[in-house]
């Protein structure tokens, strides 16, 4: 189990030896998944699967000019989720790339499947943002998917590795993690490199309406809602939008996708231009990686996102998070301020909007417990039977099989 702080370097880490070793196989290697990485989100998977491509050619390069032999061959990276075509699925059951990125649920449908004969050949397997699947039941579905691959495993029982930045109790993610096999935990952990604020925009909360915000020589048009007059959106509204414009590129988190779509509305009639787009789970792949691809390429300005950036993304030069509304929990708020100065050594700048008197109070508790570093406790579900029988009907199906072994 390996806990560090974001953008430290947690998944290079781990995918390191791996690729050394799967560079030296011999040519004619038993076809099959060496290295099974599993990701809560499916972004994440395909952020994943991108940033491994520099590593592999470079590592190529290194192995070319120290003259290594035999040569240094760079393992295929397939990915298998949801998005996934029926064409691509067939392609990685035929011949499989020796790393697979997934997901749980794609990992259970693999194992329903005759691919799962692709998985005999792991050595490896990967589990990223580990603190998000511990304290679920799509966790208990994990750890008895790993238990399924292991079973089936020519070599022997792969190795685990869990990456975190919130893992706390470093014990009780360990025991999630491997279960009855005994779990070494390096914790490289400190204090977040933080510069957080807490910002309220007007100098009554009562009265909100009574002090509306200049932006950029002028005022925001009233809106025809009696209810945003008597909130403070009237002045959150430029706020963000002098924040944005200020930085050459953001994320502002939201905690629905409702307020995901409508806040990025309204802060592009606000500027007069496309400066926002919404990101979040319920957008096809395609959109979600043209969205991050114009950020990173200086064509926006800003996205706002739902927790479908939140989890380990690296979404390259991203110079500040402004949080629309309390995170809810330290965990939570480090990982999504963590999307700035996502890079070792950089600080995470992160603004936090209450949109009310309660919703400040809860936002000035998380900001104190996110400088301090004190995540909350995870404990992981026991007797989940419900997920249990689900996977005893999965085994059931594949082949015959007795209680004992079960």
């Amino acid at each position: 189990l390996l806990v560090a702080p974001t953008g430290s370097g947690k998944t290079l880490a781990a995918f390191l030896e791996s690729i050394d070793r799967l560079g030296r196989l011999p040519a004619d290697a038993e076809p099959g998944v060496r290295v099974l990485y599993v990701s809560p989100l499916k972004a994440l998977v395909h952020d994943i699967e991108r940033n491994l491509r520099l590593p592999l050619s470079g590592i190529a390069a290194a192995a070319e000019a120290i003259g290594e032999r035999p040569g240094f061959r760079a393992p295929r990276v397939a990915i298998r989720t949801g998005d996934s075509t029926p064409k691509e699925r067939r392609r990685q059951a035929k011949n499989p790339a020796e790393i697979l990125v997934t997901t749980p649920e794609s990992l259970y449908l693999i194992l329903g499947s005759q691919q799962r004969e692709t998985l005999r050949t792991v050595e490896t397997v990967i589990v990223d943002e580990i603190h998000s699947l511990a304290p679920t039941k799509r966790g208990v579905h994990l750890a008895l998917s790993l238990e399924r691959v292991a079973r089936r495993c020519l070599p022997g029982d792969p190795q685990r590795i869990g990456l975190s930045a919130t893992a706390r109790p470093t014990d009780e993610i360990a025991r999630f993690l491997g279960g009855d096999r005994k779990v070494e935990i390096v914790d490289t952990s400190g204090p977040p490199d933080l510069s957080l604020t807490v910002s309220v925009p007007v100098p009554d909360m009562t009265r909100p309406g009574s002090d509306l915000r200049r932006t950029s020589g002028n005022r925001e048009p009233r809106s025809n809602s009696a209810a945003e007059e008597t909130s403070l959106w009237s002045a959150i509204h430029p706020e963000l939008l002098d924040r944005i414009r200020a930085c050459r590129s953001s994320i502002l988190f939201v905690n629905s996708r409702g307020l995901c779509e409508r806040l990025a509305n309204r802060l592009n009639e606000l500027a007069g231009e496309p400066l926002v787009r919404a990101h979040h789970g319920s957008l096809a792949h395609e959109t979600r990686r043209e969205i991050e691809e114009a950020l990173a390429g200086g064509k926006l300005r800003a996205i706002v996102a739902t927790s479908s950036l939140e989890l380990g993304i690296d979404m390259e030069a991203v110079e500040q998070v402004l949080l629309v509304e309390s995170p809810g929990t330290v965990a939570r708020g480090l990982q999504r301020i963590g999307r700035a100065g996502h890079a070792v050594g950089a600080t995470s700048v992160g603004i936090v909007f209450p949109k009310h008197r309660a919703d400040l109070l809860e936002a000035t508790v998380v900001a104190r417990g996110m400088r301090e570093g004190a995540v909350e406790a995870i404990r992981v579900p026991e007797n989940a039977l419900d997920v249990l029988a689900q996977q005893l009907v999965a085994l059931a199906a594949e082949a015959p099989i007795t209680l004992d072994e079960i």
